[in-house]
């Protein structure tokens, strides 16, 4: 290890990173001259990757959790000869059109691993990229070859360790004995407000030694100090590390280290002169880099294809041994869901949509073998266990595919994104809809990146009944809507239910939450026989007016469907049409002609479902909207409905109603 020519490294990465806040006039020069020995060191002589391929299936990933630091990780990627960074990039930092965005995000460049910027979530998706590698290496690997072997590292700093979401991914971490995690702590002590006594003063080892983690430390200006840290923390088999580096925040900006001022602002011209004057950088060199530096990393692209090559040769080898897996890795990496045999249900029984849509799970699950999730303590409650042959992921079982996360909705949200944006798994998770609250950061991250988490929310509505206010969900289908990139489906009954798992599955391009009921719902007539395809649509008519155009449609979703074709029932004088709508937004962007084949135009609109009203102006007034519009009341489920004025006669008479 040639720690001089490292030095220039780091210093290179400190050259780049204040040039690029200076010319930005925004960014958080803090982290990334304070840890810049770490990047030179990780991405020089600790990851097992490869530039000139960055999507190999077997390199270590690396996470900034402290995302607000980018331009460690952008002056890292650049400097190891990642194509997607150029030098343009970072001289356009923050700018429109360049990929060193303000945080890293994922799909701008190959390199990012997820995306990161809300403090404590890198972290937490980690803790599913680690997961996911065990999971591949017990499905995949072999007594002669192992294709699945990579560590998962995260840079991490107060900020991360202060979110709750940390707290929660990492107790998990250490009860699944995730060896193969490694996370370093960029110990500054430095937040935005101070120095991090003002709020945070914790034992943080003993804290994380309770979690069940290894726990190290050293400096972060030591490169042989953190060789040794990493040699061990690669030996612990059956625990994960947390590797505290001591650390001065702006490290070569010689008046504003080791300050607040220096974590998220520029450095300013003046101490830019100063920072160069003090690191041997020339005075007028606008984002240097050292010749050692750019010669170093050159030097190491050659082993590291080498090694990528080599596993590539593994794998052929292994491919040709073992058809049948190569077959099965295949479909795990491709994406879309090999089909499955719906369930049946009898049209006379009643059955809640969180049955139904265990039925097909275990459906979907026994033919997507890639298919892996869990609850978050709420496995019979959100009905969401897989077949028993599926088994229970734990450190005695890493073939398990279902994971009990604990009562942890935030965590169990953002390593379900770990799990996805790993790739080679299908990732779900479930809660009650009412805790979408506690996980919301995550379901916004997986929009944000475009992942395809399914979100399993059970108990969707005023009818979840005695459990009262705090449990009956009425703004969050409205809140779930508005979030850009995320599709709701909310199915009127079991077989509805079942196409959309289907829907849900075949979705490659964001999130869809399942909205599914407590209640037990009848099987409802669906006049169009091509249901399952329009359903894709958004929307479908379940009921049409006899004896021509309709004079009113009535759109409901889920359990209010059901309430809509009793409530047409008791106005017989009026042309009602019902409309089932699973999918609101998914309707809005039908084309005109589809949208009024559904809704003809000239008739007159209503809308019922049990939450607030807010969405729905688009398609009714609110006069014709029957919402719920304040808290719900605890008692059973049908005197709710009746408090708050949901029966079928209420509707009926909003129906029948005449300007």
């Amino acid at each position: 290890m040639d720690t001089k020519t490292l030095e220039k490294a780091a210093v290179s990465i400190r050259a780049l990173s204040m040039d690029a806040i200076q010319k930005a006039n925004s960014g958080h020069p803090g982290l990334p001259l304070g840890a810049a020995e770490l990047g030179a060191f990780l991405y020089g002589e600790v990851l097992r990757h490869d530039p000139a391929a960055p999507g190999w299936a077997d390199r270590d990933r690396f996470v900034l959790s402290a995302g607000h630091g980018s331009m460690f990780l952008y002056a890292a990627l650049h400097l190891a000869g990642y194509a997607d960074i150029t030098l343009d990039d970072i001289k356009n930092f923050r700018q429109l059109g360049s990929r060193a965005a303000g945080h890293p995000e994922y799909g701008l460049v190959r390199g990012i691993e997820t995306t990161t910027g809300p403090l404590g979530q890198g972290l937490a998706t980690a803790v599913g990229m680690a997961i996911a590698e065990t999971m591949l290496a017990a499905r995949f690997n072999t007594e002669t070859r192992r294709i699945v072997d990579h560590a998962t590292w995260v840079l991490a700093g107060d900020g991360c360790l202060q979110e709750g979401v940390s707290a929660e991914a990492s107790s998990l971490a250490g009860r699944l004995k995730l060896g193969k995690l490694i996370v370093f702590y960029d110990s500054n002590r430095i937040t935005i407000d101070g120095s991090t006594d003002l709020a945070f003063t914790e034992d943080v080892e003993k804290r994380y030694e309770a979690y069940g983690w290894q726990v190290l430390r050293g400096s972060m200006y030591d490169f042989a100090e953190m060789a040794r840290l990493v040699s061990r923390a690669k030996a612990e088999a059956d625990r994960p590390s947390l590797v505290i580096l001591a650390s001065v925040i702006g490290k070569g900006a010689p008046h504003k280290q080791n300050t607040a001022d220096v974590h998220g602002a520029p450095l300013g011209p003046e101490e830019i002169a100063a920072a160069r004057n003090a690191l041997g950088i020339p005075p007028d060199a606008d984002f240097y880099v050292a010749d050692e530096a750019r010669a170093y990393f050159a030097a190491k692209r050659a082993a590291w294809t080498a090694e990528r090559q080599a596993w590539e040769a593994e794998f052929a080898a292994w491919s040709t041994e073992n058809p049948a897996l190569r077959a099965a890795w295949d479909h795990f990496h491709a994406g879309a869901p090999l089909p499955a045999e719906a369930p049946a249900f009898d049209p006379a029984d009643k059955i809640a949509t969180r049955a139904a849509g265990n039925k097909a799970l275990h459906a979907f699950a026994k033919t997507n073998e890639n298919l892996t999730g869990g609850s978050a303590d709420l496995k019979g409650p959100n009905a969401v266990g897989l077949p028993a042959e599926a088994g229970t992921y734990s450190p005695e079982n890493r073939a398990g595919r279902y994971i009990h996360f604990g009562i942890r909705e935030f965590a169990m949200a953002a390593i379900s994104n770990g799990l996805q944006i790993h790739g080679g798994l299908r990732a779900y998770c479930a809660t009650f809809m009412v805790f979408a609250d506690y996980l919301r950061p995550a379901l916004r991250l997986s929009a944000l990146m475009k992942q395809p988490v399914i979100y399993v929310l059970t108990h969707d509505s005023i009818y979840v009944g005695e459990d009262g206010p705090t449990h009956q969900p009425v703004e969050h289908l409205a809140s779930l809507r508005a979030m850009p990139n995320v599709r709701v489906l909310r199915p009127a009954d079991a077989e509805e239910t079942a196409a959309a798992w289907e829907m849900a599955l075949e979705r490659l391009d964001g999130p869809t939450v399942l909205a599914l009921s407590r209640q037990n719902l009848p099987i409802i007539p669906k006049a169009d026989k091509n249901w399952k395809q329009t359903m894709r649509r958004g929307a479908y008519v379940a009921r049409d007016a006899e004896n021509g155009a309709p004079d009113v449609v009535v759109i409901a979703t889920g359990s209010e469907v059901a309430l809509a074709l009793e409530a047409a029932l008791l106005v017989p004088g009026t042309k009602t049409r019902i409309v089932s709508m699973p999918s609101r937004e998914l309707f809005e962007r039908q084309e005109r002609a589809a949208r009024e084949a559904v809704i003809p135009p000239g008739a007159r609109v209503v809308v019922a479902e049990a939450g607030v009203s807010q969405g729905w102006e688009g398609f009714a007034e609110r006069a014709d909207i029957l919402a719920v519009e304040r808290f719900g009341e605890s008692a059973p489920a049908p005197r709710v409905a009746e408090h708050l004025g949901f029966t079928a006669e209420a509707l009926a008479k909003l129906i029948a109603r005449r300007e």
